[in-house]
C-alpha cells in the first residue's frame, strides 16, 4: 500500500471519531452521516499493516488529538477570562450608573433606546447566618446523612481487613511516550 493511501485511512478513521463523539455530544453537522461504533471499529480493523504500524497511526491520532484539546482547553480559558471580564464591566457600569441615577433621584425614565427604571430586587430577602451553628436551634438545621471518609477508609485497610469495605484492584491503562 502506498504512503498516501495510509495517510487517507487514518485521516478518514480520525474524521470518523470526531462526527462520532460530536454526534454523542449532540453537535453533529446536518450535512455529515450519522456515524456509530460500529463503523468505527470496522474501519479500525480494515486498516492496513501490521499490529505495529496500526499502533503507531492510532498513536499518532492520540497525540493530535491531546494537543488538539489542550489547545481547545487554552483557548477555553482565554475566552473564559475574557467573557468573566465583559461580565464585570457590565457589573461594574451597572453599578455607577445606579448610584448616580439615584444620587440624582431619577430613577425612573426612558429614552429614544432604551427604559431605566431603579427598583427593588423581588423574590426572597437575602440572609445573613452566623458561622457558629451551634447557635442556631436545631430545628432550623437540616440533618445530612454521613458520607464515609475514603481516605481514613483507605489508610484502614492498609492496616487490617473489614468486612465493610475492600479495595478493588487497580485498573489498567495504556501509555505511549
Amino acid at each position: 500500500m502506498k504512503l498516501y493511501e495510509t495517510t487517507e485511512q487514518y485521516l478518514y478513521l480520525e474524521d470518523l471519531l470526531d462526527q462520532l463523539y460530536m454526534q454523542q455530544e449532540g453537535i453533529m453537522d446536518p450535512e455529515a452521516d450519522p456515524v456509530d461504533e460500529q463503523t468505527v471499529r470496522d474501519t479500525l480493523e480494515a486498516l492496513d499493516g501490521e499490529i505495529e504500524a496500526k499502533a503507531d497511526g492510532i498513536a499518532k491520532i492520540i497525540k493530535n488529538k491531546l494537543a488538539e484539546a489542550e489547545a481547545l482547553k487554552t483557548e477555553e480559558d482565554r475566552l473564559y477570562k475574557r467573557r468573566k471580564s465583559c461580565e464585570n464591566t457590565v457589573e461594574y457600569l451597572k453599578k455607577y450608573l445606579q448610584a448616580n441615577l439615584e444620587a440624582v433621584g431619577k430613577t425612573k425614565f426612558k429614552t429614544l433606546l432604551f427604559s431605566f427604571n431603579v427598583a427593588a430586587n423581588g423574590g426572597k430577602q437575602p440572609l445573613s447566618i452566623t458561622d457558629n451553628l451551634g447557635e442556631i436551634p436545631g430545628k432550623y438545621l437540616i440533618p445530612q446523612p454521613p458520607i464515609p471518609d475514603k481516605d481514613a477508609i483507605r489508610e484502614l485497610l492498609g492496616k487490617k481487613e473489614v468486612e465493610w469495605a475492600h479495595l478493588e484492584p487497580r485498573g489498567k491503562s495504556l501509555r505511549i511516550r
